[in-house]
């Protein structure tokens, strides 16, 4: 991992690092559903039980992109990783310690009950998110296998700008989550600040690859008020490229370090983010199936019937609106 002072600024900030280019940060949902039994968007959508979900990057040091909305640290991103790479036994090895740890604190307090606190300590969810681009780590797929070995389900969050790693995935996650953050070429550019001048077409190259794939599949729009919020019309023919099971429309929050980058005016509301979602529904032929206002998130789907999570049985499906 490469400059000491950022490392030391994530350590300040919560992270707990693991071996040479990886992270553990425990989430705050984590936090509420331990302390007060509230899970996450995740959880009234997909079943995620949030106490039990470990959130981490492989690829903490490495990012192709520098998203004006990114609220976590920008600094080492590159798009190529160290010539030695940690093997993904120690690197789930440490992650669930690392958030054992981190939990160590909770044990004893009056409005966690002990056998949830227990719970937390056998995570069954990894969200393999956090910072960076975690397919830019080159043993993803020995990663998934050892964590669906041990019954822990997997949402890989990916920026879509690496098809190739998408194309040879093997397993594939539980969940593959794709930002598409913009509706064209020109906005794309000029939110994400890339620097590859085919950045765009390899995510449209990324949406045809998700498409065919196997596994439960959900393209996330996070929308930055002025920025990249509306051309529905333009989304709709991003989505049905993809055609994935879900599309999530959200809203981008004002924390971290994006707020060296944007404003509070920035932020939409959660009535304009369920607006867009409306439109967009019609457009691409979903329906809105649920929403979490806490979260500014709208969920769209091809049905409104129970979803079901390999590891941890059926979700009780949402009323359709």
């Amino acid at each position: 991992m490469g400059d000491q002072d950022l490392s030391t600024e994530l350590a300040g900030q919560g992270y707990r690092l693991v071996g040479r280019h990886s992270a553990v940060k425990t989430c705050y949902w984590t936090r509420q559903s331990l302390l007060y039994g509230r899970d996450c968007y995740k959880g009234r959508f997909y079943g995620i039980e949030s106490h039990r979900c470990v959130q981490m990057s492989p690829a903490i040091d490495s990012c192709n992109l520098h998203c004006r909305f990114c609220w976590r640290n920008q600094g080492w991103e590159n798009d190529e990783m160290m010539a030695e790479y940690d093997d993904p036994e120690t690197l789930l090895d440490r992650s669930v310690e690392a958030q054992r740890e981190m939990l160590s604190g909770f044990k004893g307090e009056a409005s966690v009950p002990e056998a949830r606190w227990e719970e937390a300590r056998q995570p069954r969810h990894i969200a393999i998110s956090l910072t960076g681009e975690p397919t830019l780590y080159p043993k993803m797929n020995r990663f998934l296998e050892l964590c669906h070995a041990r019954g822990i389900t997997t949402f890989l969050v990916t920026n879509g700008t690496n098809p190739d790693a998408l194309r040879h995935l093997d397993p594939l996650p539980t969940q593959l989550y794709v930002s598409v953050t913009a509706p064209n070429a020109a906005i794309f550019r000029k939110l994400t600040l890339h620097d590859r001048t085919d950045a765009w077409a390899r995510l449209l190259e990324s949406l045809d690859i998700v498409r065919a794939l196997p596994t439960r599949r959900v393209v996330r729009h996070t929308l930055v008020q002025g920025w990249n919020l509306g051309w529905e019309d333009q989304y709709a023919e991003l989505d049905l490229r993809a055609r994935p099971e879900f599309i999530e429309p959200k809203g981008y929050v004002y924390m971290g370090k994006s707020r060296q980058r944007l404003s509070r005016d920035h932020v939409p509301s959660h009535p304009a983010i369920r607006e867009f979602a409306r439109r967009l529904a019609a457009r691409v032929g979903y329906r809105v199936l649920d929403e979490a206002p806490d979260s500014k998130v709208v969920l769209l789907g091809l049905r409104a019937e129970g979803r079901y999570l390999p590891g941890l049985g059926p979700a009780e499906a949402p009323a359709a609106a």
